[in-house]
């Protein structure tokens, strides 16, 4: 039992056991068993932080269904280790080396020292923001829908952001409040912050204190830091332009939105569909050309160590510097004037190589299982599932039962990895002391 199968098992094991909470009379708003099929798909999206759903969560789910659906979006954002790890802190026990290896693993951390610390600011971090969206959306809900329903959305719809995950339990997701400020702002900041990595807030915080407590040694930014800050305004810059001006002149979009509101709209959806899930405009409504736009930012994704799917920004950036070496001319890849190592760099392709393989197969496969389906849907459905999205052009409720199977081992690979899932399979890789001649090779 690898580290990567003990993670992969991990979150198999939370799913199934989600599955089997939601399958019962208690789960459901009308008190009759779920359809297995049903609760399997909704366990899977919520442990994954996807937020694909086939039967609205506000009405076919009880107040313990929802409550189950948060907690396993909170485990699945967390991940399976880091909450694990959690939970053995709370009971006392100490850590031994193949423990801090999982978190190194399960967290893309560099070092096993400090594992015991970072588990707890990871949690105090989230428990902080989560809180926070609490307050500020219990602002919105509770004057329109009293004390004890709007303070369970303002729970419900703060740890769904913060985990990236999308589910909502309005039935029109969040268009209803497209025009609302405080509702679109608090959620698409907890969506960044979420997404964007544990280890850049640290970083921020750190930073900001020794500038308030006038420090003479500030902190000096690492390169996770740079990469993904700088990633992510550039990608939220571009995919708000590109959706605004693509949906201008869609009625079916942006209705009779004042300027401000489409440009508030256009940001959300830039922001929620890096990984998100949650939909402030009707997705099938949109042109060809602003569905394609949200592919890519969705096969992008959020950053290393948040709460997102998709490739990665720093993998993105990884890739984009080789580019520009080798149209250079140059024979090393450099990123804020430091050299990115090899081993990242085919790191970086195999995961691209991976995930590009996983969209294909699965749209191929629902393709054939669904023929009637239009391709640019069966493709946004797929791209959506495997980046732990959860935007869909409104197909998820429609599709075959083997469409749903393919959907869900698709949102279970993009959550687990296309990596870490090879690794688990294959076993670790052993090292090898044979090295081979080189030759050249034309290539493009």
């Amino acid at each position: 039992m690898t580290v990567a199968r003990t993670i992969c098992l991990g979150f198999v094991a939370v799913i199934l056991l989600g599955a089997i909470l939601l399958t019962m009379p208690f789960s459901t708003g009308n008190g009759n068993w779920n359809d297995p099929i049903v609760a399997l798909f909704t366990s899977t999206s919520a442990v994954c932080v996807t937020g694909l759903a086939v039967v609205d969560t506000g009405t076919e789910f009880s107040f313990l269904g929802q409550l189950f659906i948060a907690l396993l979006a909170q485990i699945g954002g967390l991940g399976y280790m880091t909450t694990t790890t959690f939970l053995m802190l709370l009971i006392g026990r100490k850590f031994d080396l193949r423990q801090k290896v999982a978190i190194q693993q399960a967290l893309d951390r560099p070092g096993m020292s400090g594992s015991t610390q970072i588990i707890r600011s990871i949690i105090a971090t989230t428990l902080l923001f989560e809180i926070t969206g609490v307050f500020l959306l219990m602002i919105a809900f509770v004057p329109e829908k009293g004390w004890q329903e709007g303070t369970w959305l303002a729970i419900f719809h703060s740890v769904s952001a913060w985990n990236n995950a999308g589910f909502s339990l309005f039935k029109d997701n969040l268009i209803g409040y497209q025009s609302s400020p405080l509702v679109i702002i608090t959620i698409g900041s907890l969506i960044i912050f979420g997404g964007i990595g544990y280890q850049v807030i640290l970083d921020m915080y750190l930073w900001l204190r020794d500038r308030i407590i006038k420090k003479t040694s500030c902190l000096v930014f690492s390169l996770d830091f740079k990469v993904a800050t700088s990633t992510t305004l550039i990608l939220l810059v571009v995919g708000t332009i590109a959706i605004f001006l693509i949906e201008l002149r869609n009625d079916s979009i942006f209705g009779q939105l004042n300027l401000s509101d489409k440009l508030l709209v256009a940001w959300f959806q830039s922001v929620s569909t890096r990984t998100a899930g949650f939909n402030s405009i009707d997705i099938g409504k949109m042109t060809n050309a602003g569905l394609f736009i949200m592919i890519a930012l969705m096969f992008i994704g959020a950053s290393p160590g948040g709460t997102g799917g998709g490739i990665k920004t720093t993998t993105l950036r990884v890739l984009t510097s080789c580019t520009k070496a080798i149209l250079q001319g140059k024979e090393e890849v450099l990123l804020y004037n430091r050299k990115i190592a090899i081993s990242l760099i085919l790191k970086a392709v195999g995961v691209v190589f991976g995930s590009l393989a996983t969209v294909i197969v699965a749209t191929v496969l629902i393709s054939i299982t669904d023929p009637k389906l239009a391709f640019i849907q069966i493709l946004f459905e797929v791209v959506s599932a495997f980046g732990t999205v959860g935007l869909s052009t409104g197909i998820t409720a429609t599709i075959s039962t083997a469409a749903k199977l393919i959907l869900i081992l698709t949102m279970y690979i993009g959550r687990v990895g296309v990596l870490l899932l090879m690794s688990s399979i294959l076993g670790d890789p052993r090292p090898s002391r044979i090295h081979y001649p080189e030759e050249n090779l034309l290539v493009g």
